[in-house]
């Protein structure tokens, strides 16, 4: 059995939103602990879905009988 994940490259922080919307990394991480987003740049959700299979793949052990 594996797992395995992908996500898109763009990375957004809060103090990329604050440079857009009037709020501060404070803000937003007190309120939601998040600091940083992954955004689409152009992946679907298809590629992201084979690149998370092709991590599963390489990370996949079978048991031995």
């Amino acid at each position: 059995m594996a797992t395995g994940a992908c996500v898109p490259e763009q990375i957004i922080t809060n103090d990329d939103l604050a440079k857009v919307v009037d709020t501060s990394d404070e803000w937003i991480s007190q309120r939601t602990g998040i600091r940083e987003r992954r955004i689409s740049a152009g992946e679907n959700t298809s590629a992201l879905a084979i690149g998370t299979a092709t991590v599963s793949y390489t990370h996949l052990t079978l048991p031995t009988n």
